[in-house]
């Protein structure tokens, strides 16, 4: 008896089970959901493609690309794993290409789904090479610039000198033409140094580029500048202090675009009628004693207008008890110019986009200036530069 109600139960089971797998596999109208690894729109590849693809329900899976089949038919049941699938482009051309996979499942109705997937093509070998004079000499307090040439685009390059890594990038939009702005502080030793450019394409390949370059002594200039003291106690009364300018300044830094906002040479933001303290001097005064002035002070006539050297964005507009009214434009990719003892702003805001020629306020003596003057300043990687050498058409 009751192994009659045994076989009974299993009779049943086996009838439901088949009246259930015959429900489903006629009503079925559900579309299977694909589930890539690996693979995403964007993406660079070299050789073949191994693509991780799991599915919720058992299904057949054909891939084409740029509409060409490439696997066909590949059967992926519904295990809940992941299977590896590969897909050739080795004689693809490099550039762009569209992946289109298309599965359909098991029931009577053929469900199907489909998802696209653009991907790039890159199987060049990678090459560069250093454009210019392979002997390179910089001043101490200039910019030494890099350029070099690749075959094709890349992911990234950055050079490792004097201890740091400095980012390339494109000299212009479409161009496969690299260029790195290292600055040379005033007090780094004169000597031959050794640089190398670390070369990185869309897909992994890495090449490295080695030459040096020599810092040339510059000879500096003394000076000694005595301000009024009451002038000094008044400035500090109106403005924040240099330490927060400088605090200020080095998150401008850490946020640059990583961008170019500039093209071709500088101008200069005044017209000058004579430079009254040339950049490097090493000065003396009793309030700050004995240091290097890192920019250029230039006169022209009072209150005459100051404009942006280059296309920018306006970063910084504000007084300090040093600099008085003070502009700061951001070029990107961390090249600023600063503007200081402003004796007025021009119609500009903080955030604000500028070009070449905008004006940005007038030439005064506000902060700790001994008459109206412009103090004009040049930062890369928030160090000190000539700026006069950004505005040579040859730089």
């Amino acid at each position: 008896m009751r192994l009659k109600n045994v076989v009974r139960m299993l009779l049943y089971s086996l009838i439901l089970w088949t009246g259930y797998k015959s429900y489903a596999y006629f009503f079925d109208y559900v579309a299977p959901t694909l589930t890539l690894q690996a693979i995403e729109d964007g993406m660079w590849f070299s050789g073949d493609i191994h693509c991780n693809v799991s599915m919720d329900k058992p299904s057949y899976l054909t891939i084409s690309v740029d509409n060409n089949p490439v696997v066909a038919d590949v059967y992926i049941p519904n295990d809940q794993k992941t299977h590896d699938i590969i897909i050739p482009i080795t004689t693809l051309a490099d550039g762009v290409h569209h992946l289109r996979f298309f599965s359909v499942d098991t029931s009577y109705n053929k469900n199907s789904s489909l998802k696209d997937v653009t991907f790039y093509v890159d199987n060049s070998p990678l090459q560069a090479a250093f454009l210019g004079d392979s002997h390179i000499k910089v001043l101490q307090g200039r910019t030494l610039k890099i350029q070099f040439q690749a075959n094709k685009e890349i992911e990234q390059a950055k050079v490792h000198a004097l201890a740091e890594f400095y980012d390339c990038f494109p000299v212009s939009k479409n161009q496969n033409m690299y260029e790195c702005y290292i600055p040379i502080s005033c007090e780094e030793k004169p000597s031959e140094y050794m640089f190398c450019v670390e070369v990185c394409d869309r897909v992994g390949n890495k090449i490295s580029l080695d030459n040096k370059f020599e810092i040339v002594a510059c000879d500096f200039k003394k000076q000694a500048i005595q301000i009024d003291p009451v002038k000094i106690q008044e400035e500090k009364a109106k403005g924040k202090t240099e330490s927060e300018f400088e605090e200020h300044v080095m998150q401008l830094v850490n946020n640059s675009p990583q961008e170019k906002l500039w093209k071709g040479s500088f101008l200069p933001p005044v017209q000058i009628d004579k430079v009254t303290c040339e950049y490097g001097t090493i000065r003396t005064s009793q309030e700050r004693g004995r240091y290097m002035h890192k920019a250029l002070d230039v006169i022209t006539k009072p209150k005459s207008v100051i404009w942006a050297p280059q296309n920018g964005i306006i970063v910084l507009k504000d007084r300090y008890d040093f600099s008085g009214n003070t502009v700061v434009v951001d070029h990107g990719h961390g090249i600023f110019s600063l503007f200081y003892h402003l004796d007025d702003f021009a119609d500009i805001e903080v955030g604000q986009k500028v070009a070449q020629g905008k004006p940005l306020g007038t030439l005064g003596k506000t902060g700790y200036a001994t008459g109206y003057h412009l103090h004009w300043e040049m930062r890369v990687n928030n160090t000190q530069v000539d700026p006069m050498q950004w505005v040579n058409e040859t730089f």
